[in-house]
């Protein structure tokens, strides 16, 4: 049975700024545009805004499936791809622009830290209302409250505002009373990214559990593609609010990854476009190997990751760093650049180059995608964080050799590194 049916759903969203939060900046941008003159609150790099000014931006367009009672579906893509967007029209936060959706039965959705929660009410009375959202009974709610309190693991606070509860405790407490007050449709996003590793793992077997065991139907928005595939087994593709595909979980991810590494093997950002602050910017990011750019690599080869930055302006200790995630989110490594003398040194303007090395015979194979910041730490400041910097495949070499001969192949785990061993007999 059919219990969700998207058929042609776009939503366009009108862009402009609302309002500039002062009532003298708002008259001086009215003032300047009368005029025809540039915003007077532009930053440095950054396009006139008055030329999108009524532009529309199509966060979904022209999306279409369809899901059965009981199904699990995944719905993968990078940040921006409109998966959010779609689950808030499921979720009947917004609605869509043109295009009809069917659902049939209650929903209950978890889209971002502390959705459906007051903050002055304690975690009981929050239980509650959700409750009384969804449409359940005091009784109903009473059946299942040591249950779901049991589950968040926030016993000791549940008669606390939940404004004190840290962003954790909000995600362990709404997910809790989601998957415990029997939605016929859970609607899960990236959220479950704030717990921890122990109760990701618990929301997962609670997905799977309230849907091979309870024919409840989930869709489940993750970037973690290994949560994806083994918790569904159907998934749908979103790229620039469109459907790229949809089929089964493990070719649909498979697909992605080989998608994203092609795409992400080397970038560049111009302009506006540029991730930074007033004092430096990303202009480019590649990865390099046997002296040329390269979106895949042997297991055995080392690789470099370059960035290309310009730093606008003197006056911050600007400290370049990466941040190395496996294939299933794993984080394998931060590298940061203290060797260059820069370490308490401020950067004069100027255009600046850091290669960061990766030694052959330690990532293991699969797809490695590379976070790229910049910060200063006395004090500490974030200049800017590009999530999926650049990306690169690494396989196996032929043959499954290595430099040092015969190996193993490959390995469980986010590095496989040729570890020195020796051997020896110490007693007869």
């Amino acid at each position: 049975m059919i219990v969700i049916s998207v058929e042609n759903v776009s939503k366009a969203y009108r862009l402009g700024q609302i309002g500039g939060g002062m009532l003298k900046e708002d008259f001086s941008r009215w003032w300047a545009k009368a005029r025809g003159k540039p915003d007077p609150f532009l930053k440095i790099g950054e396009e006139h805004h008055v030329r999108h000014m009524g532009e529309k931006f199509w966060a979904l367009d022209d999306v279409s499936f369809e899901v059965k009672q009981g199904e699990v579906l995944g719905i993968i893509g990078r940040n921006g791809a409109g998966k959010s967007t779609l689950l808030k029209i499921l979720s009947q936060v917004t609605s869509p622009t043109s295009g009809q959706i069917k659902i049939k039965g209650r929903i209950a959705s978890l889209l971002e830290v502390g959705t459906g929660f007051h903050p002055d009410l304690t975690g009981r009375e929050n239980v509650f209302l959700n409750g009384a959202i969804l449409g359940m009974t005091k009784a109903e709610i009473r059946k299942k409250f040591d249950e779901i309190v049991s589950f968040s693991g926030v016993e000791e606070f549940i008669d606390t505002p939940v404004k004190r509860f840290s962003s954790g405790m909000y995600v362990r407490l709404a997910f809790a009373v989601a998957a415990h007050l029997e939605p016929e449709i859970l609607i899960v996003d990236e959220v479950l990214a704030v717990g921890d590793a122990d109760f990701q793992k618990k929301c997962l077997g609670k997905m799977q559990d309230v849907s091979t065991n309870e024919g409840r139907t989930v869709l489940f928005v993750s970037h973690q593609l290994s949560a994806v595939k083994r918790l569904c087994k159907q998934a749908l593709w979103m790229e620039g609010g469109r459907s790229k595909g949809s089929g089964s979980a493990d070719s649909i991810c498979s697909q992605y990854v080989t998608q994203r590494s092609l795409a992400l093997g080397k970038r560049q950002w111009v302009g506006a476009d540029c991730p930074g602050s007033k004092w430096v910017r990303l202009v480019n990011a590649e990865v390099i190997c046997e002296g040329g750019f390269a979106d895949q690599v042997k297991v055995d080869q080392p690789v470099e990751i370059r960035l290309d930055y310009e730093v606008l302006r003197e006056g911050k200790v600007l400290i370049p760093n990466i941040h190395l995630y496996a294939e299933d989110g794993t984080l394998i490594f931060i590298a940061h650049d203290w060797h260059s003398g820069w370490r308490t040194q401020a950067k004069a303007p100027g255009q600046y180059r850091t290669t960061f090395t990766v030694p052959g015979n330690f990532l293991n194979e699969g797809q490695i995608t590379v976070k790229a910041a910049i910060s200063t730490y006395r004090p500490f400041e974030v200049h800017f964080i590009e999530p999926e910097a650049v990306a690169f495949t690494v396989v196996e070499s032929p043959a499954g050799k290595t430099s040092r001969g015969d190996y193993a192949g490959h390995l469980p785990g986010a590095v496989r590194p040729l570890i020195e061993s020796q051997t020896e007999l110490i007693n007869r």
